[in-house]
């Protein structure tokens, strides 16, 4: 079994990594009430892989970690502009993980993100970082459609942008429930295919074993 790299990113401090057993994130750590949320071993490329997880209902992001399979996986997530780096302002209900191969070997790459979720009415309210003509809004969207594949499976997943909304970027991530990051023989296992068309987009996929694939929007108002 690979040995995984902890990778920490709590909301409210910086990004650190270090060597640690699968089982030692941190998402939690320094929160007094915290309901941890593991996701699935999503493979990372050369591309950046985004995979979106969300925290139960009526909880939101605290702090945030991942495992990795190899050093060379860079992983961030998307954080909103706001003063304090805090809950509430900085994260939402859910987080949305940055992954992307930058350097190494490793035949079969992947991240597992995890999420620290923390009572909703622990946030603050929303403010600007510094003075603009126009204070940073939020002119974006994400439309996230996951689906479960098993082996044998041959799927046809298409997704749109709302009503009003254009689509701006499709990506798609490729996930391993369980504990243990996949071997080289299931990351092959599942292929997957996309194409964005008319404001659609479309994944075509086939797997030979069990796993989730992810199709994340990036939708604007039009």
């Amino acid at each position: 079994m690979r040995r995984a790299l902890a990778l920490v990113a709590v909301a409210g401090g910086l990004a650190a990594v270090a060597a640690a057993p699968a089982a030692a994130t941190n998402e939690c750590r320094g929160l007094q009430v915290c309901v941890p949320v593991a996701g699935p071993w999503v493979l990372a490329t050369p591309g950046r892989v985004e995979f979106d997880l969300a925290c139960p209902k009526r909880f939101i992001v605290g702090g945030l970690d991942a495992e990795l399979t190899s050093r060379g996986i860079d992983v961030g997530f998307v954080g909103s502009l706001g003063s304090p780096v805090n809950p509430g302002i900085t994260t939402t209900k859910e987080a949305v993980f940055l992954g992307r191969l930058v350097r190494g070997r490793d035949p079969a790459p992947a991240f597992r993100p995890h999420i620290g979720c923390v009572p909703a009415s622990g946030g603050g309210s929303r403010a600007p970082t510094a003075f603009h003509p126009l204070a940073p809004g939020k002119p974006s969207i994400r439309r996230v459609t996951q689906v479960s594949v098993h082996a044998g499976s041959r799927r046809h997943v298409v997704a749109r942008c709302g009503r009003g909304e254009q689509l701006v970027a499709a990506t798609h991530a490729i996930g391993f429930p369980g504990p243990t990051p996949p071997s080289l023989a299931e990351a092959r296992a599942v292929q997957v295919s996309q194409s964005v068309a008319a404001g659609r987009a479309t994944l075509s996929i086939r797997s030979a074993t069990r796993a989730v694939v992810q199709l994340d929007l990036l939708c604007a108002a039009r």
